[in-house]
This record gives structure tokens, C-alpha cells and sequence, in this order.
């Protein structure tokens, strides 16, 4: 079955942007985590992607080992998180969440500034050392970097998974997480996790911002990654990890196999609205999403 060329080019496809998917998810995880936590959208979590591709590869170029690097920006991202929540969200802690997204929105631009400023407007060539040449597998050809990339998503997926599992920090994460108020009334320090949570968003913005870099190349534009990963957002949940892990595969293949099959219908170019048509059916089908929590309307 799997010798009819037209199914093992459907395969290919889905595959790559299941792999594609993986990207997005890494971005989408950042807003979860804060989401989770504070209510708050961070529409900053572009501009910290950017940001800590821009650090990593002007490190580098500056003759900084590479792993040296890498070591420098997440101290740098994890600092940066911190000190958003310190400085920014928690003086707006009991602000209405327009507010809230306001500020995130406000800060986007204050980052880019800010990494214009440090590093420059030049356009980088960002070199993990990964090829991005395929290999076969049954007939199948795959992107090297798509799956080395999407084995390093796993790998922190499964880090955060036992981080927030096993720790102490994460089980308090996933208290303020299920019921704020509860948490906060037995004894639980909200500002300690809050900022804990926004470190582990610098820490996912780096590991995004290195593998988007790498596929695009490090200039201003890595920013707008984040409008990616907002169908991811609305289809998987705002408030789950796991959920936007299987989102960002859903919107990955969908889009793939619409640009395929459905794009010589429509003139092409449905890969870049593709996802959004799917949020929005979402939206009006489960504003909550596949694994967000179940809103309950009184009237």
C-alpha cells in the first residue's frame, strides 16, 4: 500500500509539517506557561524569541564558544523573565487583562528596541551545526534539521514535564495553576512562581529563538513567529501544555496538506491563512479549545 507514490507523498507532506508543527508548539508553550499562571497573554514572547537568537548569534560571532554562548543567553533569558515580572506584571497584578495584554504588547517593542540597541539591525546567519539535507526512510524523505528539531522540543517538553511533576516549585506551579485563590490561601508564594514561570518563558523563548533562527535567519521579522503560534494557542487551549503541543502538530499537517491539495484551487498561498480559517472555526465551535478548560456561561 504504502508503494503508491501519491500515498507516500501524501505521508511526506504530513510529516513535514508535523515536524513544522513542533516549531510552533515551542513558541505557543512560552504563553501557556504564563497563561497558566498569571491570565496574562504575553505578547512579548515574540520579542524575547528574537531576542535571544539575536544574543546567541552576536555572541558568537564575537568568537564566544559556542556552548559558552549558549550558557551566557539563557542566564540572560532566564534574568530577562525574571525582571519582566518583577518590574512590569506584578505592579499590574490586579489590572483587568486588557490591561495586562496592553503592557506585554507595550514591551514587545521595548525588547526589539532594546536588542536594536545592543546588537544592531543586520540581518545574521544563524549555523547550529545541523544540516538540513533529507534522508530516506521507507520511501519518505525527512528534513534532518526538522527532526533533530523536533527531538530537542521533545527533550524539553519532557524536562518541563518533570520539572513541574516532581519539584516543589512545580507542584506549586500547578496549585496557582488549577485554583489561585486556594493556593495563595495555603500559604503558597504567587510573586515566587509567577517569576520562577517567567524564567522558564525566557528559557523556552531561547531554545525557540535558536531553532527558528536557524530555519529563517536571525533578523527582526523572527518576531512575528508569535502570530504562528496564536491558532496553536486557540485550537490546543491557552491553559495546556499538552494541548498546545497537539495543536501546534494539528495546525503543522493541516496546513501542509491544505497548501498541497487545496492550494491549486485556490490560486495558492493557503498556507498562510490556513491556520487562522481553523482557529476560527475553533473559536466558534469551543472558544475554550481541544484541552482548555470548558467555560460555563450562567445566564
Amino acid at each position: 500500500m504504502m508503494d503508491s507514490p501519491e500515498l507516500l507523498f501524501a505521508v511526506e507532506v504530513a510529516v513535514g509539517g508535523l515536524l513544522s508543527g513542533v516549531m510552533y508548539a515551542l513558541v505557543a508553550i512560552g504563553f501557556v506557561l504564563i497563561y497558566k499562571t498569571s491570565g496574562v497573554l504575553n505578547f512579548a514572547q515574540g520579542a524575547m524569541v528574537l531576542f535571544a537568537a539575536l544574543t546567541f548569534v552576536s555572541l558568537v560571532e564575537r568568537q564566544v564558544p559556542f556552548w559558552a554562548a549558549i550558557a551566557v543567553t539563557l542566564i540572560i533569558m532566564a534574568g530577562l523573565g525574571f525582571a519582566i515580572e518583577r518590574t512590569v506584571l506584578r505592579p499590574l497584578s490586579n489590572r483587568s487583562p486588557m490591561t495586562l495584554f496592553m503592557a506585554t504588547l507595550g514591551l514587545s517593542y521595548v525588547i526589539e528596541g532594546a536588542a536594536q540597541l545592543i546588537w544592531g539591525t543586520q540581518v545574521h546567519r544563524l549555523d547550529l551545526g545541523v544540516s538540513n539535507a533529507p534522508f530516506e526512510v521507507g520511501g519518505i524523505f525527512i528534513s534532518t534539521f526538522d527532526l533533530v528539531a523536533a527531538a530537542i522540543a521533545a527533550a524539553m517538553v519532557s524536562v518541563l514535564t518533570l520539572f513541574f511533576r516532581y519539584t516543589r516549585t512545580g507542584l506549586s506551579f500547578r496549585a496557582v495553576a488549577d485554583d489561585t485563590f486556594a493556593a495563595i490561601a495555603v500559604g503558597l508564594r504567587l510573586g515566587r512562581i509567577q517569576g520562577t514561570v517567567w524564567t522558564a518563558a525566557g528559557v523556552v523563548a531561547l531554545v525557540a529563538g535558536l531553532l527558528w533562527g536557524a530555519r529563517l535567519g536571525v533578523q527582526f521579522s523572527l518576531s512575528l513567529v508569535v502570530l504562528k503560534a496564536l491558532p496553536v494557542l486557540v485550537l490546543g487551549g491557552f491553559d495546556s501544555i499538552v494541548g498546545a503541543i497537539v495543536a501546534g502538530l494539528v495546525i503543522g499537517a493541516t496546513e501542509k496538506l491544505a497548501e498541497v491539495y487545496l492550494g491549486p484551487f485556490v490560486g495558492g498561498g493557503i498556507e498562510s491563512w490556513f491556520a487562522y480559517a481553523v482557529a476560527l472555526v475553533v473559536l466558534l465551535v469551543r472558544p475554550s479549545g481541544l484541552f482548555g478548560k470548558k467555560l460555563v456561561e450562567r445566564y
